[in-house]
């Protein structure tokens, strides 16, 4: 997969990036990122990229010209499965737009910054808007890192063991059932006996019904 990601702050992707399962999933050459500055794309003499919302909005809005030029530099050296925009106003990220969105091959993201970006970059430039939650952030920066996480560590050879990703929590429509490790007896606080028994049958049962007992008490609107 290659992701190209537009943005006024380059700088805010490089610890993110390099570091864990993203850093694992570049250096096994799965994933390539790379980081364009939208600035390097302004054809005015400061290089300025936002301006005063026509109506009086409050607030600057980012400019056309240069994200355009920016996008369309990428498309005349390859197809792209989606141009997406991070959004408040986009599709809500859930496990299964994830789960789609790690089987393309090429994307781009643009991240968004003050008042927002021009209402035509929308129309005529963006396939898909994604939001990472119901609240507003300064940038789109951090939900660009978000959506990367979210998709990157479900692709194929990026997590040592595959199967670990289709045990998480939304693969199913259900967040996951609690875990524990050694020790089985701490301060007296311990191991539900079930998980120590070696009966896979029981395990597994034990571990669907507290899946459906916390989806129920934490996520009811997943329960159908």
């Amino acid at each position: 997969m290659r992701i190209d990601i537009l943005t006024l702050f380059p700088k805010m992707f490089e610890s993110p990036f390099s570091h864990s399962i993203i850093k694992r999933a570049k250096e096994k050459n799965i994933v390539e990122i790379f980081i364009h500055n939208i600035r390097d794309y302004a054809t005015n003499k400061h290089k300025k990229v936002d301006d005063y919302a026509f109506g009086g909005e409050a607030g600057m809005v980012m400019m056309i010209e240069p994200i355009d030029l920016c996008i369309k530099k990428l498309l005349s050296e390859r197809s792209y499965d989606e141009v997406i925009y991070m959004s408040p106003a986009g599709e809500l990220l859930e496990q299964r737009t994830a789960n789609h969105l790690s089987t393309f091959n090429n994307i781009i993201i643009l991240c968004g910054h003050y008042k927002g970006i021009d209402e035509r970059i929308r129309k005529h430039l963006i396939t898909k808007e994604i939001s990472v939650g119901n609240y507003v952030l300064s940038g789109g920066e951090v939900a660009a890192m978000i959506f990367c996480d979210a998709i990157i560590r479900l692709i194929p050879g990026v997590l040592n063991d595959e199967t670990s990703a289709l045990s998480d929590s939304f693969q199913n429509e259900l967040i996951s059932p609690p875990v524990y490790t050694r020790p089985a007896n701490y301060k007296g606080w311990k191991v539900p006996p079930v998980l120590l028994s070696g009966n896979d049958k029981k395990i597994e049962k034990w571990k669907m019904q507290q899946s459906i007992k916390r989806t129920k008490q934490r996520r009811p609107k997943l329960i159908k």
